[in-house]
């Protein structure tokens, strides 16, 4: 077990420095495990996690082609919310931010969570009456949104142009007090130190190239870069690369991937309290602990596994956010990059198990998949402990695409179409 972390643990460290420990430590594999799971992402660390500390399954690895948290775990614009509105979606989503709410508790590991809302700006009367009945879907899903007046906008976000020459007028919200952003590569460093407490193995820069099958031709294991692994369950939790790994394991999924570029300036002082998202620009942006100006839009326009974004979307970004808040024009650019995303057709998840026995799949979280990590972790892990379907991933199933039950969340996804 990890000591935990304290005031009084800091101060000891202060006083005696030099005895700290790593979070965790890496392990070689070992031959055979109860469960692998494939990906050290957000998702695969936190289902690791849970079968331990929900389900009481130690002998798991967490096996991971990189770094843990090096894809789009550590490339996103660290958002969570639960502003979705069919019921299905609703209940996965907010399940999820109310994880978060406790998060940094249960994993003693500081996540950064700052809860300073979410608001979705309204430019047109068409995007008033959308508001009106997103909240109306939120208040009947038991979620806590409030329709904002102009007014009530300029005085909560000073810095965005609502004045009559706006080229983009400002008519009203809706915003989502709950909502707000968590620190990426905190979430992953909790989860991977709280797992690995627990006893799961976790590898890094150990890449599959196939699966392991059985007489029956299910999935007995998975053959790496480091050896063979055997398993009597393998769970996927890959993102971007999900269609690759199940085209290894013989089997098509319904996704197609993209890259979703973001940026940052350079930091300024603190001038904006809220994460502010605008769709008739296709932005958002919010400002991060250390000052910069988070900035993020659409999908680029091609399939891509590259982790780098093209000019033309990111232009298309700088020249939105520019039209909202003319003063963050002055800044400099400081960084930019890319993450892999995983678009289903009907912009919702897949929590199922595959046409090929004993492998699972966690997957098409699209452009959502980091305020996802705590419900994902959860429903996956009870699938790979049980075999069967936690209610809240019931209708995510890989069934639903020949039942016709799908769950079009669309523009709540944040997926532009």
């Amino acid at each position: 077990m990890k000591s935990r972390y304290s005031a009084l643990a800091l101060l000891k460290a202060a006083m005696f420095p030099g005895g700290g420990t790593p979070a965790w430590t890496e392990c070689e594999p070992k031959t055979r495990y109860d469960i692998v799971i494939v990906g050290g992402g957000g998702h695969g660390l936190a289902t690791a996690y849970y079968l331990a500390s929900n389900h009481g399954l130690r002998n798991v690895a967490v096996i991971e082609r990189g770094w843990i948290g090096g894809g789009n775990t550590g490339r996103n614009t660290t958002v969570v919310r639960s502003n979705y509105l069919y019921p299905e979606s609703a209940r996965l989503y907010d399940f999820s931010l109310k994880r978060y709410e406790t998060l940094g508790r249960d994993l003693n590991f500081n996540i950064m969570l700052s809860q300073r809302g979410l608001m979705l700006l309204a430019h047109s009367r068409h995007d008033l009456e959308t508001h009106a009945r997103s909240a109306n879907a939120m208040w009947m899903n038991g979620i806590d949104a409030e329709l904002l007046s102009r007014e009530e906008v300029a005085s909560r976000v000073p810095l965005l142009d609502v004045s009559a020459g706006a080229r983009f007028p400002v008519l009203g919200g809706l915003n989502q007090r709950r909502a707000g952003t968590a620190r990426h590569d905190a979430v992953a460093w909790g989860y991977a130190r709280a797992a690995h407490s627990l006893g799961i193995d976790i590898v890094q820069n150990c890449e599959v190239k196939g699966f392991l099958k059985g007489g029956n031709g299910g999935v007995c294991g998975v053959d790496t870069t480091r050896g063979r692994i055997a398993a009597e369950r393998v769970g996927i939790a890959a993102a971007g690369q999900s269609t690759v790994l199940a085209a290894l394991a013989g089997f098509q999924l319904p996704i197609t991937s993209y890259a979703l570029q973001a940026m940052v300036s350079e930091p300024v002082k603190p001038c904006l309290d809220t994460v502010v998202l605008s769709g008739a620009t296709g932005t958002y942006v919010s400002q991060s602990d250390k000052g910069e100006m988070v900035m993020r839009g659409a999908l680029d326009f091609y399939a891509s596994y590259a982790q780098r974004g093209s000019i033309a979307v990111g232009q298309n970004v700088i020249g939105g956010v520019i039209s909202l808040f003319p003063a963050l024009g002055h800044l400099a650019l400081l960084r930019q990059w890319a993450g892999i995303v995983d678009v289903v057709h009907d912009s919702s998840p897949i929590i199922s198990g595959t046409p090929v026995e004993n492998l699972y799949i966690n997957c098409g979280w699209g452009t959502g998949g980091f305020k996802a990590i705590p419900v994902g972790g959860w429903t996956f892990a009870h699938l790979l402990a049980t075999g069967a379907s936690h209610e809240l991933a019931e209708p995510f199933q890989l069934q639903r695409f020949t039942s016709g039950r799908l769950i079009d969340e669309a523009a709540a996804s944040g997926i532009a179409h």
